[in-house]
């Protein structure tokens, strides 16, 4: 649209700590179905961003761009956001740049997984 101005964003911990744990928490009883590991502790969310309206944008990935539950699990991670209270709305940018790896998963997951 024509003359619209792109809200600006704040990072969601820095700019609203207490906001940031309530998402977080709802981002832990998000599991990928394939692995039994949230999508928080698999490293999946990239970043956590907010605006002035409340709404939080979640940049995220997949384990990989051919993963089987690539139609669920962002409509999942969106649905959880939005739990959180003093969420308004969630905007889900699903990237595959940078490429998910190991390395992005929480010393928790990789417990869990047997990693480590």
């Amino acid at each position: 649209m024509f003359g619209r101005k792109k809200k600006e964003r704040f990072n969601l911990e820095e700019h609203n700590p207490e906001l940031y744990k309530q998402v977080v928490r709802q981002l832990r009883m998000v599991f990928d179905p394939e692995i039994p590991v949230n999508v928080w502790d698999l490293g999946l969310i990239y970043n956590l961003d907010i605006d002035e309206d409340g709404k939080v944008y979640a940049r995220i990935t997949l384990t990989a761009p051919n993963c089987p539950e690539a139609e669920r699990i962002p409509g999942n991670i969106q649905r959880a956001i939005i739990e959180a209270e003093g969420v308004e709305e969630a905007d889900i940018e699903l990237v595959f740049d940078p490429p998910w790896t190991r390395d992005n998963m929480s010393t928790a997951a990789l417990l869990a997984l047997g990693l480590i």
